[in-house]
């Protein structure tokens, strides 16, 4: 990897406190437009790179069968990656300052229903003891709080006040949060704790939510949680944390919550990532208002 990658890539670990996950795909992309340089124009490199010739991977990927959404997030990694250089002043120019993100179909993600939700809380049998009581809450906490799945996963017994009924959370670029929560979240919460201090052995003390065996929860198995569990009462195709978040929110929206308020909740910086959720309820209102209205039982002009 050239120098200025890297320093790019540093950048946005240290400087704008990006997970390296997220800095691991942002490097494949800068490898993957490298790699198309070297094979079609004698191995240019990236600084001297025109708009051009960025336009011609991208047709070349549109040929290969690549979605417009997966090329949308490709040319944003360009994009940051050409911003740093003229931060930096290694470019005068940016070659993508006018680029335009291609079109992609705006797919309306529908949220478990309420009745959903209270089959998978209410009526579903859990395994006693310890995995039965961490499984529940944990989905209660998702359609509760809203909160992400590794914000779950990094949640930290010293987060938790149960006395002033918060639990503070860390969101993207290390950005806190103040939740508030619900009396039943306060009883599940201890007892949890309680079911907690049965385990043999625990590896680290500090996190709130544990696997059987003592070690942190990960990703996968916090998603197969989910998935298994909601299985049993929805058919919808998609059933992760993250429709959770979506349900937290739009179920709050359909209830009268202001679209502020949820956004602080969700720790979104800008409403606008928080108005995507409107959409499922704007859907619910049209439903509401088409069984309630008188005209709608009129169709006669």
């Amino acid at each position: 990897m050239h120098s200025n990658q890297q320093k790019f890539l540093d950048y946005l670990l240290k400087e704008k406190n990006y997970s390296k996950h997220t800095a691991l795909a942002y490097g494949n992309d800068l490898a993957f437009f490298e790699a198309f340089l070297k094979e079609n124009y004698d191995e240019i490199s990236l600084e001297e790179v025109s708009y051009t010739l960025i336009r011609s991977w991208i047709v070349s990927l549109v040929d290969d069968g690549v979605e417009n959404v997966s090329i949308n997030r490709k040319i944003a990694s360009l994009k940051a990656f050409y911003r740093f250089l003229l931060k930096t002043k290694q470019i005068e120019s940016n070659p993508l300052a006018k680029h335009k993100a291609l079109k992609t179909p705006k797919k309306i993600q529908v949220p478990f229903s309420e009745e959903e939700l209270n089959k998978v809380l209410f009526e579903i049998k859990y395994p006693k003891g310890f995995e039965g009581c961490r499984d529940k809450l944990i989905i209660d906490l998702f359609y509760t709080t809203g909160i992400r799945r590794s914000e779950l996963i990094g949640l930290q017994l010293s987060n938790l006040d149960l006395s002033n009924a918060t639990i503070k959370v860390l969101g993207k670029r290390n950005k806190e949060r103040i939740i508030p929560l619900l009396p039943l979240m306060i009883q599940q919460l201890k007892m949890y704790l309680a079911e907690r201090k049965s385990l043999k052995q625990i590896v680290d003390e500090n996190n709130l939510f544990l696997l059987s065996n003592g070690n942190k929860l990960n990703e996968t198995f916090v998603y197969r949680l989910i998935n298994c569990y909601f299985s049993n009462v929805s058919e919808k195709v998609k059933k992760s944390p993250h429709m959770l978040r979506h349900t937290f929110a739009t179920h709050m929206l359909n209830h009268g919550a202001d679209l502020n308020s949820i956004k602080e909740l969700l720790g979104h910086s800008s409403l606008a990532s928080t108005q995507v959720y409107t959409q499922s309820s704007l859907t619910e209102l049209k439903n509401v208002y088409s069984n309630a209205h008188p005209r709608s039982k009129n169709d006669s002009l």
